[in-house]
């Protein structure tokens, strides 16, 4: 997921974010429509395997909603390493889908930008009330005290993913509970041209991911009480370097993987028996495409470092993806409907069966599907022990700083340069100040 450009991306979100007040559109509720419409622009996130994967996916739901609704929607699937500044363009230019998905980390930045449908009690009631939405998704879609500007359509954390063949091979019982002890499986993971864990090391919005979760198992917080960033801490430099060190100091990560950006090469890298330990959000569709069965592997919390680091226990994110209006759309209505329809029971049930994630409305859990033992250690850790990152305007500008800070401190890893704790500093630093200057 390398977001290329993303640093210029977060500059220009917090320029737009008072130039946008009223951008192609009102400044709340759904446009009135002289006739409905015919056609919708819809870009959604990819979810599964591959671009074309996720089409096919789409392609029997979006049939049903043109033959329910008589409107016709035409899906681009966009990869993560695009979808972010695609966004950003979208909202100054004013042209772009009538719906899209968003990573409901950047929820409250591109709320900011006032580009956004709010979606007040009215629209609200539309999609069947706020009751309906589990409660850490739906907090997880705008600033607090806020209208959201969007819902939430797949839910999701992070795991600990492990292959139950190459643990029993290596004699491993149980995943690891501790930081300690998932060293030391990695180790015993690692040989005969096999790693203990694979990483995407070059991707931004995963490290950045990593680094709030990490931190908050260290006792970080990225922004103090008056929003002021600390992303250069102690914590979070100690939290930093605890990531780094699985490749440069433990040896459980494979080099290679400091070049891995578009969001599969580590899933790949697991489902292919190159790795056996995977920190991801779910894998379904991918272990599935690649011949894995549900039986092959196993999901387990994000150990947990020494507790006398005085952190908390955080073993996952709240993370998931939005489904959001643009005010520039001139079928405000029609896509209102859209977005009904894909937070329906039916359509929760189907895509996040599809995917392996969870669904984000209550009314949908009655399917079997999601009393698996995946979905369950999944749901578990969402409801029990992941954390939200900060809700405001300024996060995506951390997603951007901080990962591209550690692609660049995984790239120094894989060339053999020491990475200490003063070399980590000196990044986080660095990101610390460009984002205190706006830049």
């Amino acid at each position: 997921m390398r977001m290329r450009s993303l640093v210029k991306a977060g500059a220009l979100l917090l320029a737009v974010s008072t130039s946008l007040a009223a951008c192609g559109g009102d400044d709340g509720g759904v446009k009135e429509e002289a006739a409905a419409p015919k056609t919708l622009t819809y870009w959604a996130s990819n979810q599964g395997p591959s671009l074309e994967a996720d089409a096919e996916v789409l392609k029997p739901e979006l049939a049903r909603f043109e033959k329910e609704t008589g409107i016709k929607v035409n899906v681009e699937v966009v990869p993560w390493s695009d979808l972010l500044n695609r966004i950003l363009a979208a909202t100054t230019s004013g042209k772009g889908p009538d719906v899209v998905n968003i990573g409901n980390t950047w929820s409250a930045s591109l709320q900011a930008t006032g580009a956004f449908v709010p979606f007040d009690d009215q629209l609200l009631a539309k999609v069947g009330g706020k009751e309906r939405f589990l409660g850490p998704s739906l907090a997880a879609t705008g600033a607090q005290g806020q209208p959201p500007t969007a819902v939430p359509i797949y839910g999701m954390t992070y795991g600990l993913i492990y292959n139950k063949k190459m643990f029993a091979e290596a004699g491993i019982e149980a995943p690891p509970k501790t930081w300690d002890e998932l060293i030391a499986t990695g180790k015993k993971l690692t040989k005969d041209g096999k790693w203990g864990l694979a990483v995407e090391g070059a991707s931004v919005s995963e490290n950045a991911h990593h680094a709030f979760i990490f931190g908050q198992q260290h006792g970080s917080e990225l922004f103090d009480s008056s929003g002021k960033p600390q992303f250069d801490s102690d914590k979070q430099v100690a939290a930093t370097k605890q990531f780094l060190d699985l490749m440069a100091v433990h040896k459980i990560v494979n080099p290679s993987n400091a070049e891995y950006a578009n969001g599969t090469q580590a899933v790949q890298d697991f489902t292919s028996g190159k790795a056996g330990m995977l920190l991801w959000q779910s894998i379904a569709s991918s272990a599935k495409a690649a011949g894995m069965s549900d039986e092959d592997y196993g999901v387990a919390p994000i150990p947990l470092p020494d507790p006398s680091q005085g952190g908390k226990q955080v073993n996952g994110m709240v993370a998931g993806i939005n489904l959001a209006i643009f005010k520039h759309s001139e079928s405000q209505d029609a896509a209102a409907d859209f977005v009904t329809f894909m937070t329906s029971k039916q359509t929760q049930q189907n895509l996040n069966k599809a995917y392996g994630s969870l669904p984000t409305v209550t009314d949908a859990y009655d399917d079997p599907a999601f009393q698996s033992e995946h979905i369950k250690a999944f749901q578990q850790i969402l409801a029990t022990t992941a954390a939200p990152l900060p809700q405001v305007p300024e996060e995506s500008q951390f997603e951007t700083l901080v990962g591209t800070a550690m692609n660049q401190l995984f790239a120094d890893v894989a060339s053999g340069k020491p990475v200490t704790e003063e070399h980590i500093k000196a990044k986080l630093t660095e990101a610390n100040e460009k984002m205190q200057a706006g830049s």
